[in-house]
């Protein structure tokens, strides 16, 4: 297939205009796609038209042989990699987050999902962070992938994470969605690498006065939200619930203990991580307190992420601010 370069568009001027820092932190997901590939010769990687975005450009310089870049068609990536999987390769499919999911669900659900194919589809550019505005922002990604049967979805929080979560997702067999923000440079410190396990949650921080249960680059922004509020006396537990389907059941009688439950994510409310941990705890008769922190019944605009997570009501002080007052109200 053909080597074109990548799409000379928008797409490309938001992932340069971050500026040097994103340009040049270092590529975690990228590397650890390659080694897994180093390690498993079946591993191909597929991308539509974002090779550098993606990290894929790795791949694609080492290994170019197992590299396929499709162009601008998403629908057909996902067909070549469903042909691809029946034949014994395990592809990894590339593109942001919003093209890899709503612009060729069809697809997705028919080819990947159904058969249950060992296709992994890789997503970057989750939620709000981007300043491309609604059509390039993933608001409703996670909803749409949990409801398909036989996939799993992963939002890893941290680099050590990404890592992990990709030669973990190498070895399981089965489709499985990633949704990634790439490196910036800005993230806190990760934990080993060997935490990670599909399926199982990390608590990350003890405290008794509730549980903020977020997953993705939400899991930075609940920790320091943790540390504002251990300032005033409250002590929260925070939980890094990186696989979002499979839900980790050990949650319910952690909840169970709790007052309160806040879910924080980095995309609508509706269908999401908080609609899931919802579903989980009130089919297991868990009574606590719980509100959500995301993206409500809205759609956003261009912007940086911090004036984006400040305004839709996604950032530290807000998630602080919900934690506070509801538990101002059960004094009441």
């Amino acid at each position: 297939m053909s080597q074109s370069k990548d799409r000379g568009s928008l797409e490309v001027l938001d992932f340069n205009v971050r500026g040097a820092s994103a340009a040049t932190a270092r590529k975690h997901y990228g590397e650890a796609l390659l080694q897994a590939a180093r390690d498993d010769e079946r591993i191909v990687c597929l991308t539509a038209d974002l090779t550098l975005p993606t990290e894929t450009d790795l791949f694609r310089d080492q290994l170019p042989e197992r590299f396929h870049q499709v162009g601008i068609a998403e629908a057909n990536m996902i067909g070549i990699a469903g042909g691809l999987a029946r034949s014994g390769e395990i592809p990894f499919v590339h593109s942001f987050c919003v093209f890899a999911t709503r612009r060729c669900y069809d697809q997705v659900a028919m080819q990947v999902a159904y058969p249950r194919a060992n296709v992994k589809i890789v997503g970057v550019i989750p939620g709000l962070t981007t300043l491309l505005g609604v059509s390039h922002q993933a608001i409703d990604d996670i909803a749409l992938m949990r409801a398909l049967p036989n996939m799993t979805v992963i939002e890893p929080s941290s680099p050590d994470q990404v890592r992990a979560s990709v030669a973990a997702i190498a070895k399981y067999d089965g489709p499985v969605y990633l949704r990634l923000k790439r490196t910036d440079g800005t993230e806190r410190a990760g934990e080993t690498a060997s935490e990670f396990t599909i399926g199982k949650m990390r608590v990350l921080r003890e405290g008794r006065q509730g549980l903020i249960v977020a997953c993705g680059m939400m899991v930075d922004i609940a920790l320091s939200a943790a540390d504002e509020l251990s300032r005033e006396g409250v002590e929260m537990t925070i939980v890094d619930m990186s696989t979002i389907k499979p839900l980790d059941p050990d949650l319910i009688d952690l909840a169970r203990r709790m007052p309160l439950v806040v879910t924080a994510e980095n995309h609508s409310i509706i269908g999401g991580l908080g609609s899931a941990v919802a579903e989980m705890l009130m089919e297991n008769d868990v009574s606590s307190k719980f509100r959500r922190i995301g993206v409500r019944d809205t759609f956003a605009e261009g912007g940086t992420t911090p004036f984006l997570f400040e305004k839709y009501g996604l950032s530290a002080n807000a998630l602080a601010a919900t934690v506070r007052q509801t538990l101002a109200q059960q004094e009441r």
